[in-house]
């Protein structure tokens, strides 16, 4: 089956806009029709982006994880578009390799800034504009948040946190914002094809980022609050 998504003439904010799942999530809202205001610390032309500057039209520069920038932000998508319809919460990273009693408090601030305070802050600004649209979060957890695990679990930690704050959100909310997490588990992109041998399981961003879309579509206007598995059989 087929599937196709309209959103026309709705505003879609997407953090981590430069890496692997946030330009997929891009071309995929774009695609829909929206128009898409792409949000990262890193510009689409730096050498680790993996965004493509041609398929930018909205670009805006915001370290996440401080709130004036975002603030500022946020008020910089209203007063270029005039709503805000959809925040996809991409931005993210992953670290591991080492047990906890190793782990340096450094590695603890950092992938909570990145994974969870990133969520946050940008949800907390753009929730009163949701609420003005009846619009959708969705955020980027894990599989890995489901349990623990050796090695990483700093990063399990924050990306439960997200779908924790999910539920929150959702919870705040109903009724008018709803606000759901995607789970994924090892996704097909050229990092971790550098990283690791590559299987025929991972699953491609583009495939995250329709689900994305499904879940800001009116095909799921009775689910809010979901952390919903994206890893097939990976």
């Amino acid at each position: 089956m087929n599937v196709e998504f309209d959103f026309e003439g709705d505003v879609a904010i997407v953090t981590g806009a430069a890496g692997a799942l946030g330009s997929a999530t891009i071309e995929a809202f774009r695609e829909a029709g929206a128009t898409v205001a792409a949000v990262d610390v890193r510009a689409p032309d730096d050498e680790d982006a993996v965004l493509d500057p041609d398929d930018v039209e909205h670009f805006y520069r915001t370290d996440c994880t401080d709130e004036d920038a975002v603030r500022g932000t946020v008020d910089a998508v209203i007063a270029d578009h005039g709503r805000i319809d959809y925040v996809l919460n991409v931005a993210g990273t992953w670290r591991g390799g080492t047990p906890i009693h190793e782990t340096e408090v450094d590695a603890f601030d950092f992938l909570f800034d990145v994974n969870l305070k990133t969520t946050f802050l940008v949800s907390k600004h753009a929730i009163p504009h949701l609420r003005e649209t009846e619009g959708a979060i969705v955020s980027v957890s894990a599989r890995a948040s489901l349990e623990g695990g050796e090695g990483d679990g700093i990063y399990r930690a924050s990306k439960a946190g997200v779908r924790l704050l999910t539920e929150t959100i959702a919870a705040e909310n109903r009724g008018v914002v709803r606000a759901n997490a995607v789970m994924p588990s090892v996704l097909d992109t050229p990092m971790n094809r550098e990283m690791m041998t590559p299987s025929e399981e991972w699953v491609a961003p583009i495939e995250v980022a329709r689900v994305m879309c499904a879940l800001c579509s009116d095909a799921t206007s009775v689910t809010s609050g979901a952390a919903v598995p994206v890893y097939g059989e990976a």
